[in-house]
């Protein structure tokens, strides 16, 4: 049995972190780069990289946004049908029309070479076949404002950055959705210092969301490219932190005002794509557990505590609805009720951890047909 001292000196301890996390993500979300509202035209070749496979059914709004970008005017834009057998080749070319700014490129039905992943293999291929001095990766179910690739740029550019992942608003329709998918960009918002984080070559310092991301074309080359993270299933970090090893700098951004994003729709598909990947994103199992116990403790106890009469619980959970509700209006999410849910979002993200890593042993994760 716990003793009631330690009960009640872990409900501060959560408490006390929980505030100070909320106090943290106050700071961050002043810091947070916004690309441009009426950004100038771009004076340079821009290619934009677009991988897909078995996308038929929720390309056509990505497409016809990418055709509708202004202020590019000498624009790229290389798809890639990665050997999909859902018609999705078909579909870009019906979207497309002949548009001659765009390449549909057949990456045939062949696997991946060994150790490579399917989605670095395919930016891979695309990256080769671009001649542009900015590359920016998009992916399938991405929509974006008319501006976004010129302001993407343009914010590349004038922070002096080397790499840039504007953060689209994250569309949530289901009740699972709207539980888990704030929890991406109130994560980072909350745990990592983003002064520091663009300035610091530390890897560990590293955010990046590939639905989103321009790099310049030299820096990537010399981080790498694609091979440097060929078999990483979260690509999108390992290349920012390719690019920091390499010596370059980047940051992630606040990309609510130029692009959207519905990453998943519905619990199966919810669950699916996190246990594809969530099992990397914190090393092992013991530094899952570590994470999990952490968050627990600041926002799922306090909470627990509070329903029991806790004052200082009562606090803590306070505080986490706070943070919570503070980068859900700033990034155009749901506010209320959705933040008083926090404890319960946090609680569900544990459980989705725990998925993934079980099934990753057991040798049971695909993504669109492929072993991961």
């Amino acid at each position: 049995m716990v003793r009631p001292g330690l009960t009640c000196a872990a409900v501060t301890t959560g408490s006390a972190a929980a505030l100070a996390g909320t106090l943290h993500t106050a700071v961050n979300l002043r810091r947070l780069r916004v690309p441009p509202v009426d950004p100038a035209p771009v004076t340079e070749r821009v290619s934009v990289l677009l991988p897909l496979r078995d996308e038929a059914r929720r390309v056509a709004p990505c497409l016809r946004s990418l055709l509708a970008q202004v202020r590019v005017p000498d624009l790229q834009i290389l798809v890639l049908d990665d050997g999909s057998a859902d018609g999705t080749a078909d579909v870009v070319r019906s979207v497309v029309a002949g548009d001659p700014r765009v390449t549909l490129l057949d990456g045939g039905q062949d696997t991946p070479p060994d150790g490579w992943l399917g989605k670095p293999w395919a930016c891979h291929r695309l990256a080769q076949r671009a001649t542009g001095d900015v590359l920016v990766l998009v992916d399938a179910d991405v929509v974006l404002a008319p501006t976004a690739v010129a302001a993407t740029v343009t914010l590349l550019r004038s922070a002096g950055l080397d790499l840039v992942s504007p953060y689209p608003r994250q569309l949530t329709g289901s009740v699972a959705e709207r539980l888990v998918q704030p929890l991406l960009q109130w994560s980072w918002l909350t745990t990592l210092p983003m002064g520091a984080a663009e300035r610091s070559p530390r890897e560990s310092l590293a955010a990046a969301n590939g639905q989103l991301i321009a790099v310049d074309a030299g820096a990537y080359r010399a981080a790498g490219g694609h091979a440097a993270v060929r078999g990483e299933v979260l690509d999108d970090v390992a290349l920012m932190r390719a690019v920091k090893r390499s010596g370059g700098r980047g940051t992630v951004a606040d990309g609510t005002a130029i692009a959207t994003c519905r990453m998943y729709e519905g619990w199966a598909d919810l669950e699916a794509g996190y246990a594809k990947s969530l099992w990397s994103a914190f090393g092992s199992p013991a530094g899952a557990a570590a994470v999990m116990a952490g968050l627990g403790v600041a926002y799922v106890l306090p909470a627990a505590a509070a329903l029991r009469g806790s004052p200082v619980g009562l606090a803590g959970y306070a505080a986490g609805v706070a943070g919570r509700a503070l980068v859900a209006r700033r990034v155009g999410g749901r506010v209320w009720p959705d933040a008083l849910a926090h404890p319960v979002s946090v609680t569900l993200f544990g459980y989705l951890a725990a998925q993934s890593w079980r099934r990753k042993r057991r040798g049971e994760l695909q993504w669109k047909g492929r072993p991961v």
